[in-house]
């Protein structure tokens, strides 16, 4: 027996591809298989003590490391708790924190200082409309942090970057099971009406808080993708490989370029109560390079021939 959710969801996904069609998705004939991507591994280098003492001789010898006891910067480890550990037989670095930067070497107290200053520092300003210099379709990142530090879509978490003139950009997770993806068209479920407070029994959780009241347009990202339906300014987008699409990638996040938001409107969620939400349909710029498409079906992606659209072609 299909439930009244199954119901609901199979006709949302109805209209809301229906009138993805009707944008017209002007696909091209051939879309290209997805390439597998590789983890980017760092290996950082430590120099040897002894180098260290070469270049900076007169550091090693200061009186205030001189009268330090050995063994008191040693950050203990919890793991070795009870444990009889010799912590005094560890090589040690003799370059104070203060010359680290200035020096080049990395110790352990300021290595996840750097790691944190790595993932903020941006070259341009993600709070802009249009492509980010430098960034070509089809960049592909690991993880949402280092998309944010290319200033493609700039929050970890969120879907939605806007401001008062519009969005900046979105992030394709598939968060709302009645979502369609069309490649070059898609709707896109707005932000709010969850409850992220949590209780108790029931904590904080951003994905899977049930919906508890309306979404509005007065939300400051939802009121930021219904301007972008009023201006035209494009959004950047960029699909997850959490998505459900054919055009998500296998793994991590990749850039796809710019759309528009051709529609705002509001809907009954897929809610017990039937909570409205905002919805957005959005349609790909032409001229863009094509997307690639994965087929799962086999387990790995295929080259797919994708005919033009009936009303694309009309």
């Amino acid at each position: 027996m299909v439930s009244e959710y199954e119901k609901l969801r199979a006709l949302n996904v109805q209209k809301n591809t229906e009138l993805l069609k009707s944008l017209g998705l002007d696909k091209p004939l051939f879309e290209p298989k997805e390439k597998p991507h590789k983890a980017k591994t760092i290996v950082k280098k430590r120099k040897a003590t002894a180098d260290v003492e070469e270049a900076a001789p007169e550091v090693a010898k200061t009186p205030r490391l001189e009268s330090a006891p050995r063994n008191a910067s040693v950050r203990r480890s919890a793991r070795n708790a009870g444990k009889k550990v010799d912590y005094t037989a560890e090589q040690q670095s003799s370059v104070p924190l203060a010359l680290a930067y200035t020096s080049g070497v990395k110790s352990l107290e300021n290595d996840a200082d750097l790691l944190r200053e790595e993932k903020t520092v941006r070259t341009h300003d993600p709070k802009t409309f249009g492509a980010i210099p430098g960034i070509e379709v089809g960049s592909w990142w690991e993880t949402r942090q280092a998309c944010s530090k290319d200033a493609v879509h700039a929050p970890w978490v969120a879907g939605i970057s806007g401001g008062p003139d519009g969005a900046y950009s979105v992030a394709l997770s598939g968060g709302y099971d009645d979502d369609v993806d069309l490649g070059y068209a898609f709707t896109y479920t707005g932000s709010g009406g969850r409850d992220l407070k949590g209780t108790k029994d029931s904590p904080k959780n951003l994905r899977t808080a049930p919906q508890s009241s309306d979404q509005s347009f007065e939300n400051p990202f939802n009121k930021a993708l219904k301007r972008s339906s009023e201006t035209g300014n494009p959004v950047r987008v960029i699909r997850g490989f959490k998505l459900k699409s054919p055009y998500a990638p296998s793994e991590g996040y990749r850039y796809d370029g710019l759309y528009t938001v051709e529609k705002a409107w509001m809907e009954k969620g897929l809610n017990k109560k039937a909570y409205l939400v905002c919805k957005y349909a959005f349609k790909r710029i032409p001229g863009q390079p094509p997307l690639p498409v994965r087929d799962d079906t086999e387990g790995k992606e295929t080259v797919k021939e994708a005919l033009p659209d009936t009303a694309a072609a009309s």
